[in-house]
Parts: structure tokens; C-alpha cells; sequence
């Protein structure tokens, strides 16, 4: 048996550098609701934290204002983003020794503090893996330096979005095999899936990986430099090296969500009409109305398991990378691939709007 068997997703630690600016946009839009604070400075003066959460998202958000601290640091390199996937394990220390046993970077050594155990190691670019253990008198949803408060700031009524279903990760060409090869030995994920994408002058190759569990699924990104520049270049411009393009989150029902979310203000990119003149060519929907997709612009897709709808956010970072996905499943297994050409368009347009509008 494997000490990474039992592996899933605890939290996302999430650097930011306006703490308020944040947190308005998982609680006041994403409809989040906030569980937990730091009750004083976290690790030293002018660090805070705020545990945000709906079903089974947590997402844990760190402000380091002029702290000489590794979260100013994550965001003066890269803006707000994710720093850490936080993995929840039944044993810290086991999970900690024998990844780095198996050649991954230590960054913080086993710790308890309140029945909760933690430890991590080194990911990809700037991101790392926190490993958490919970003994059994301690809260389901503790962690170190955190209290729990009751505090509702999320949208009324809140999203049906209930998990993460994947993490996109773009790596700097050359990246993807050894990132792949990480995974594998050090963590036993398994590759799940492989393509190669063509768009017109541009291509790029993906790979995805899995935790034993399943619950867990990255899918790594690299360029092909050797064709011309694209969305991927462009992020890792921007962004300053590797780190994760986005973030999907499950719901059971896309069009309630996209409606209820699009109301609450968060945009969405936009997919041409001709996309849904075509999507009776391609198959027959299994769920929901195709003008209810065109009204909305959400993607179908479909493989030998089932289909899937998606959706992709507009970026609002400051540095135009970062962005969030919407995505019901309906036994799919993939992740849209005959819709990445649509996406990838979309996310071209919105970088040459950015441009436009003096973004980086």
C-alpha cells in the first residue's frame, strides 16, 4: 500500500496582495463563505489569512503586507495566485519521508500545532504541496494559526459548485516530461491522458495526471517552441514562469451556475455562434437545451464515456493569467478536447483585449 493512496485535495493556498480585493471575489462573487481567520499576524507581523469554503472548496487566502515572507515574495513574482495545493493525507510524516526519500525538495519539515500535522515539498515553479493530517479530536477543517468563525459573506443563494475538478498548469517547454515523471515516482499519480494540440501556427502538448485516489487531477501544459508563440508563452511571460492557469470547479448543473454566477458578476468569455450551428453535427446533448449553451456560451463536448460542459472565466488578474473554469460532468473522463481550439481562440482574444487595454 501506498502512503499516497489516500491522497485529495485539503485546500488552496492562495497568495494575494490585497486580502479585501480577494476575498470579494470568492465571497462576494464565487459565493464562497469565509470559516476561518488568523486571530492575530500568521508567522509574523502583517501576515493574515482567511479560510474561504462552499461543499468541498476550501480556498486559504495569505496577505504578507512589506512582510519579508514567502507569500510577498509568490505575489511580487507572479501577482495573486496559487502557491500551494494542499493534499490530505492520513499520514504527514510517512507522505513527507518517502517523497523526499524519492528526490523531492523539502520546504518545511513535519509540524503539529492544534492536532493538525503539515509538511511540504516543492511542486512546480513556485508552487508547492502541503501535506495536512488531522488527528481525530481535531476540527475536519483546522489548520495551524487559523480560528473558526461564523461568518456569511458568500452570495445568497450560493452556486451548486462543489468540487475542484482539475488544476491546468502551463510549464516552460522542455518541463512537461520531467513534471510528468515527478508525479509518477515521487507522488504514484498516473498519466491519464496525452495529446498534442494544433491551432493554426500554434501547438502545445498535454499530459495529464492523476492521484491514486482520483481526486487529485493536474493537467500539464508546455509550448512548442518550435511553432509559433501562443496562449501558453503568453502566460508564462506574464506570469514569470510556471505556475497554474486555472482552476475548474464541479457543479451538477452548468446552466443554474453559469446563470447565478453571471449575476453575481463574474464574465465569462464568449464563444461564437457558428460553434452551436455546428453542435448537432457532432452530437446529440444529453442534458440541457443547446440555446440555453448559445445564451450562456457554454462549451459541449463529448468522449467514449459520456459528455461534459464547460465554461471558462474571463481573467481579471492584473497580469491577465489566472482565470477559473465551470464544469459538469455527465461520465465524460476527459476534458474537452474537441473544444480546446474554442478555448484556446477565446483566450487569444481576451489576451489582444488586455493588450488593447495597456495590460501586461
Amino acid at each position: 500500500m501506498s502512503h499516497f493512496d489516500d491522497l485529495g485535495i485539503d485546500h488552496i493556498g492562495y497568495a494575494v496582495g490585497d486580502l479585501d480585493t480577494a476575498l470579494d471575489l470568492f465571497t462576494g462573487h464565487y459565493g464562497l463563505d469565509v470559516y476561518a481567520r488568523s486571530p492575530q499576524d500568521l508567522e509574523g507581523p502583517g501576515i493574515h489569512s482567511v479560510a474561504v469554503g462552499l461543499r468541498d472548496i476550501r480556498v486559504v487566502l495569505t496577505a504578507a503586507e512589506g512582510a519579508d515572507h514567502h507569500t510577498a515574495a509568490y505575489v511580487g513574482d507572479h501577482g495573486d495566485g496559487v502557491s500551494d495545493i494542499a493534499f490530505s493525507t492520513k499520514d504527514t510524516a510517512a507522505a513527507f519521508r518517502t517523497a523526499v526519500g524519492r528526490g523531492a525538495r523539502p520546504v518545511a519539515e513535519p509540524e503539529e500545532h492544534d492536532g493538525v500535522i503539515t509538511a511540504s515539498i516543492a511542486a512546480f515553479g513556485d508552487v508547492v504541496h502541503t501535506f495536512v493530517q488531522r488527528t481525530d479530536e481535531a476540527d475536519p477543517l483546522a489548520l495551524p494559526g487559523l480560528a473558526p468563525v461564523a461568518e456569511r459573506r458568500g452570495a445568497t443563494p450560493a452556486p451548486g459548485i462543489h468540487t475542484v475538478d482539475h488544476f491546468a498548469v502551463c510549464l516552460e517547454a522542455g518541463r512537461l516530461d520531467p513534471t510528468v515523471d515527478f508525479y509518477r515516482t515521487v507522488l504514484d499519480f498516473e498519466m491519464v491522458f496525452t495529446e498534442r494540440i494544433v491551432v493554426g501556427g500554434q501547438a502545445m502538448e498535454s499530459k495529464v495526471v492523476q492521484s491514486p485516489s482520483g481526486a487529485v487531477t493536474l493537467t500539464l501544459i508546455e509550448p512548442d517552441l518550435s511553432r509559433e508563440p501562443g496562449q501558453i508563452d503568453t502566460f508564462l511571460k506574464n506570469h514569470g514562469g510556471a505556475g497554474i492557469q486555472h482552476i475548474a470547479f464541479a457543479t451538477d448543473d452548468i446552466v443554474d451556475d453559469v446563470g447565478r454566477l453571471t449575476e453575481g458578476g463574474i464574465g465569462f468569455l464568449t464563444t461564437p455562434g457558428t460553434y452551436y450551428d455546428l453542435v448537432p453535427e457532432r452530437l446529440t446533448l444529453a442534458r440541457h437545451a443547446l440555446e440555453e449553451l448559445r445564451s450562456l456560451s457554454i462549451l459541449v463536448d463529448e468522449d467514449q464515456d459520456g459528455q461534459l460542459l464547460q465554461i471558462f472565466t474571463k481573467s481579471v488578474h492584473p497580469r491577465a493569467t489566472l482565470f477559473f473554469e465551470i464544469i459538469e460532468r455527465l461520465g465524460a473522463k476527459t476534458f474537452g478536447n474537441g473544444n480546446i481550439k474554442a478555448l484556446y481562440t477565446a483566450v487569444e482574444m481576451e489576451n489582444a483585449r488586455a493588450e488593447r487595454d495597456g495590460r501586461p
